[in-house]
Parts: C-alpha cells; structure tokens; sequence
C-alpha cells in the first residue's frame, strides 16, 4: 500500500478528504487488514460478548432528568440500537421496572425516512415541558437538525420550528419565540465553524428574517444563546466565546437589547439562581471593589443590583480553593445552590442557600466517601436533586433527594460487573522534569508480587477532571482477566482548579506529556509494569497526548491505543473546528507558539530509524470535532517509513466514533484483543 500514497502537500490534501474516493479506498484497504487480524483472533468472539453484555444490560441505571414531574431519560440496548426518548413518573421510576412512556423510537424513525438518526438531546419549554427542540443527527456528528416536537400528541409539530442539520443552538424564549444561531446566510460562521449570529425567532417567520441579536467576529470561536431556566423565569442570555475559554455574556431584554454582564473574560458563568449570578475564575482577578480574588474560587452578585445600578455589586465568595482542592460542578433545585468539589481527586458534594439577602454556611450533602461524586441532576423548579457515587472498584450508585439534600436514598444501583473483591486501588506520585508532584491511581490485584500488563489512561486538556470511575468495561474485559489499569491525573487537567490546566497552555504544554511520562516512568520503577507490558491509551485530546508519547518515548511503551486523535499539530487549524483550539495548544501562525508545536506534534516528530510500538489508530469518517484526516495521515506516514500499526475508521458515529452499542461493542473488543497481544495480558 506505501506506493499508494501521494508524497508531500498531495498526500495532506488526499488523506484530508472525508469522502474522497481515493481517501476511501486507503481506508477500506487498512480496516479489512485490522478486522482480519483482531476478529479472527481466538479472543475477539468472548470479548465482543462480554462487552456487549456490560453495554446493553437491562440492569443498567437509567439516568434521567426531572422536568415537571416527569423522569426524562434516553435508552440504547441491542434492541433499541438508535435508542428511546422516554419518561416515566416518578414513582414508578423507583421501581425495578419502571413503566417507561416512550417518546421518540428512533429505530422506527430512522427506518421510516431512510436515514440513521442519532439522538444528541432535547429543548424543552419550561415549566410546561411539553414543546422541544428535539435534535438529531445524521451521521452521529456534532452538527444537528432541530425539530419542534409535541409530547402530548408524540409527534414532529408541522409548520413548528425547524432547522436544517448545521451546529445549531436554539433555546426557547417563550412559546412562539426562540433565541438561535445557526449558520444562515453568507459568512454566517466563524473561522472555527461555529455560527457568530445569534437572532430572535418568531414563531412561523423565516429564519433569515429573524432579527440579529448578537453579532460575533469572523475570528471568534462562536456565538451561543444560553437561557438559564431558573424558579424565577427564563433568563435570556448570549454568550460569545471569544477563545476556547474566554467569553463574553450578555443579557437579552425582551426588544432583543443585549447589556454586557460586568465581569472578566476568564470569569465562567455557573448558573443563575435567586436572582444571583454564579462564576468561577479561571485567572485570578483585580476586581473594581479593590479586592483581588483567587483563581479557581466560585463568586456571586445580584443581577438586580447591577441592573438598577448599572455597576458591579457587593461580590460574595461562596469557594476559595486550596491547593488541592477544586469546583468541579454547579447545580440548583429551587431553594438549594450544590457545589461539587473534588479533594487530592476525590469528591464532596456541599448545598448553600440564598435567604434574607446572604449566604448560608456549606452544609455536606452525606454521600459515600474516598470516590467520585457528581451531581447526576436537579431541577430549579422543584426541591429534587439526583447524586451519583462510583470508584475504580465500586459500580455506580443513584442517589435521591426530595427535600434538597437533606435527606438522601438511595434509588438505583448498578450490579457488580465482574469480582472486584480480589482487586485494590493505590494512589501514588510520580514526580515530573520540573519536579511537579502528579497523582495517579492504580487498580489491580491485590499484593501483585509481579509485573503485571497495564493500560495507562490520560486526558491532560482542557480543565478536564480524570476521577475515579466505575470503568465496566475495562474491569470486566482488563482487569477481571488478572491485569491493571492506571488513571493519571496529570497538568492540564481539572483535578485541582485552573491553574492546574493554566501549567500546560500553549507554549507551556510539554509539561503535560513530561507528567505523562513520569507516571509510565514511576509505575516501571515501582515494579508495577515493564516497558514490554505497558500500553497507552487515550482519545481527542488524548489521543495526541498518546502520539506525543510514543514518538517522544517509544521505550516506554508497548501498545498504544490513539483514538480519534489530533496528530498534525501544524495545520489542526486548517481543519475545522480547529481553529477554536487556539487557546489551549497555541497558533501555528505564531512563530514563537509555532516552534513550540514543532518539538511535540507527533506527525511532524515521526523519524527514520527508531523502534516504536505497533500503534492502533482508530477514527471515525463522520468525525466533525477532530477530522480523521489526523489518524489517516499518520498512518500512512508510518507506512511509508515501513512501521507496523492497525488502523480502524468507522463510517459514522462522529466523534464518538458510534453511533450504537453494537458498533460500541466491536470497538471495545478489537481495543482488548490488541492490548493483549501487545502486552502479552492474560
């Protein structure tokens, strides 16, 4: 196949090509390649069963959302593989089988018009919730079509709001009005290409006649309505995202007016609750009252006071971080503000109330303890609040409460996926090149005397938290067969607010694959694994931390998963939406950030002559996050250095690279059928 391949800027542009012809053919060549040596392999059979019984169980929890006393939830099983759009009240939700009241069937739609629909989620208008904004996609990407839908006649609303599969965001206003952008018209999206316009729609009016609320910059990375749907109302507002992380919030009087909220561009809006608008700091902030707040800490003011007096009011600080402490999650019911805080990576979950003008002092919600707890829902119109708790070795757990978190049951929890008592979890530090201290948890049998086949995991981008999980499939298909995993929780992440992402932007970001490396180093040293047993995985974002690995170390590793990956760091922004990236890993176009991103981007780091790790790449042709242009490139770039890997391209599933369980499955398999013969695993 190598003298397939164009050489130079062709071969950019050839293996860019999302449906070209010649692009394809590559790609079916190196799938039959990889399905014939992971499928046909002894192990593939029993992994796909077990992996398809831990995805399409009955006995999973069904999570919901509680939206006028209705339980909302969507359901994918090897029968319903589109999956349902249901509800079901909420006694019978406590129930074993809840008597489920089904909305949308998506194999049935999809069926009846001849195109596979995926299900990415649902507008509702409160307090009713009766009217949605249903979306769907075609092809399990990220771009959409919006159609309005009637739950009592359980039908698509003819002549209702509709729009034509875009990235669309659509918020309703009121019953006849909506808050939308779309990319309609001329240079209606941004560089990045999301839409900058943000326009009020009226009900049986033409979206192009709609009028323009918001206008954003061609170089913006988007513009977005959000209405915050609080017991006091919807509140209307337009956010324009600057950068991947700095934005701009504005709010929406009914003429469609828009005043700009007075806060920094760092500052991340959580919520809107009693009239008192919530946000976290990304950077520490100098503010107009004198005072010089803390990076990562979670504030409030009175919108009213700002309002009538058009200046910043009295601020209130609800959470100030430690060193080892972060937010991780804002949620409200209707008298109850509850704050998730993650500890050394490990979660409580603590409510405050807003009365008589001030805050009430935290008070902890009493959930099980040494894991991870979140905020699994909570409605702002009721004193109903869902909590979840799960670690490496203890399946998830539903918790409930009806009087805002005071008192807590326990509704639902997930069985035991494979013995977990043989097994232990470790928190250990590694210690990386600037002498930063980075955790990370092992899981495997207890008093291991031996090396053992281990999968190491990461994220390591974009405030993104790595915390202890119930992770079913790797413990039923990894680690009940007698092997480890590791979870690392290295610079670039959120496990410890801001500042521990703010360590690897940009210029700075070697710092991330340096942490990433410690750990592999750490776990090698501690006996834990060797460089022959040790595999890598990770996906997006962690699917270059992943590339950046093993072409910067191939000796400490010998498997490495890269799935759905950035790997050309040099023209990512020539793909969108890679422009809206620039913020975390730097701009090519600039030469000091442009240096930075030549000394790690994996296909420009590829050399002549070194040992590295059968790679399996895996992407998804549907993919409009991360193109699979990435994956195809690199492949073919070690192919034509004559380097062994696998490469894998699903057709659709976007960036998930599934759009079903089924699919879902079969992925997951061929995964464990590659580690272990790398990894020589049990």
């Amino acid at each position: 196949m190598a003298d397939t391949v164009p050489s130079g800027e062709d071969k950019f542009i050839w293996l860019e090509e999302v449906k070209g012809e010649k692009s394809l053919e590559w790609v079916k060549a190196h799938n039959a390649i990889t399905e014939g040596e992971l499928k046909n392999d002894p192990r593939y059979k029993p992994l796909l069963g077990e992996a398809l019984a831990v995805l399409t169980a009955q006995d999973r929890i069904p999570y919901v959302s509680h939206r006028g006393g209705w339980l909302y939830n969507f359901w994918q099983d090897d029968v319903h593989v589109l999956g349902l759009w249901r509800r079901t009240p909420v006694e019978s939700y406590k129930t074993e089988k809840p008597d489920w009241d089904v909305l949308i069937d998506f194999d049935k739609l999809s069926a009846a018009e001849g195109k596979k629909w995926s299900f990415k989620g649902a507008s509702c208008l409160e307090p009713e919730y009766v009217r949605c904004l249903v979306q769907i996609s075609p092809d399990g990407g990220d771009a959409v079509e919006v159609r309005e839908f009637d739950i009592n006649t359980r039908a698509f609303v003819k002549e209702g709001f509709f729009l034509p599969t875009n990235k669309s965001t659509v918020e309703w206003i009121d019953g006849n009005t909506v808050l939308v952008a779309t990319g309609t018209g001329p240079n209606a999206d941004t560089t990045s290409g999301y839409p900058r316009i943000a326009r009020l729609w009226k009900r049986g009016t033409k979206i192009e006649d709609a009028g323009i609320v918001y206008e954003g910059k061609r170089e913006d990375t988007a513009v977005y309505p959000v209405v915050y749907d609080t017991a006091e109302g919807a509140i209307p507002t337009v956010m324009r995202a600057v950068d991947f992380f700095d934005a701009e919030n504005y709010l929406v009087a009914p003429d469609g007016k828009t005043t700009m909220l007075p806060l920094p561009l760092y500052a991340e809006i959580q919520g809107i609750f009693k009239r008192q608008v919530l946000f976290k700091l990304r950077l520490d902030w100098a503010a107009p009252d004198g005072v010089t707040y803390k990076q990562g800490s979670l504030l409030a003011f009175s919108m009213d006071d700002w309002q009538t007096s058009g200046a910043l009011p009295k601020l209130s600080v609800l959470f100030e971080p430690t060193e080892r402490t972060a937010v991780d999650g804002v949620a409200t019911t209707k008298e109850t503000l509850f704050v998730a805080v993650l500890d050394n990576v490990r979660g409580r979950i603590y409510g405050r109330r807003f009365e008589g003008g001030a805050w009430t002092s935290p008070e902890a919600v009493q959930l099980p303890e040494n894991g991870t707890v979140s905020i699994a829902d909570a409605d702002s119109h009721s004193a109903i609040a869902m909590f979840n708790y799960e670690d490496f070795l203890t399946p998830d757990s539903l918790f409930w409460s009806f009087d805002d978190g005071a008192h807590i049951e326990k509704v639902k929890a997930l069985p035991d996926r494979f013995d977990a008592s043989g097994f232990e979890i470790k928190q250990f530090e590694s210690t990386s090149k600037d002498g930063t201290k980075v955790p990370y948890f092992w899981v495997g049998p207890k008093g291991a005397a031996a090396p053992l086949a281990t999968q190491l995991y990461a994220y390591g981008g974009f405030e993104v938290s790595m915390t202890p999980y119930y992770w079913q499939t790797a413990g039923k298909l990894w680690l009940a067969r007698g092997n480890a995993f590791v979870i690392a929780n290295i610079r670039g992440g959120g496990e410890f607010g801001p500042r521990w992402h703010e360590a690897g932007l940009k210029t700075k970001r070697q710092v991330v694959y340096d942490d990433f490396e410690s750990v592999a180093e750490d776990l090698i040293a501690r006996g834990l694994t060797t460089p022959k047993q040790l595999g890598i995985s990770g996906g997006s974002n962690g699917g270059l931390l992943v590339g950046v690995a093993f072409t910067q170390r191939p000796d400490l590793f010998n498997a490495v998963l890269c799935d759905v990956p950035l790997l050309d760091m040099i023209r990512y922004t020539k793909l969108p939406p890679g422009a809206s990236w620039i913020a975390e890993y730097g701009d090519p176009e600039i030469p000091a950030e442009r240096e930075a991103l030549l000394k790690y981007s994996p296909y420009q780091n590829l050399k002549d002559g070194v040992v590295y790790p059968r790679v399996f790449f895996m992407t998804s042709t549907a993919d409009d996050r991360v193109h699979p242009g990435h994956a195809r490139k690199m492949a073919a770039l070690m192919e034509s250095k004559g380097y062994p890997f696998l490469f894998y391209e699903e057709t659709e599933g976007g960036h998930g690279a599934a759009t079903n369980q089924l699919v879902r499955a079969a992925q997951i398999a061929m995964q464990y059928v590659y580690l272990s013969k790398q990894l020589g695993a049990k």
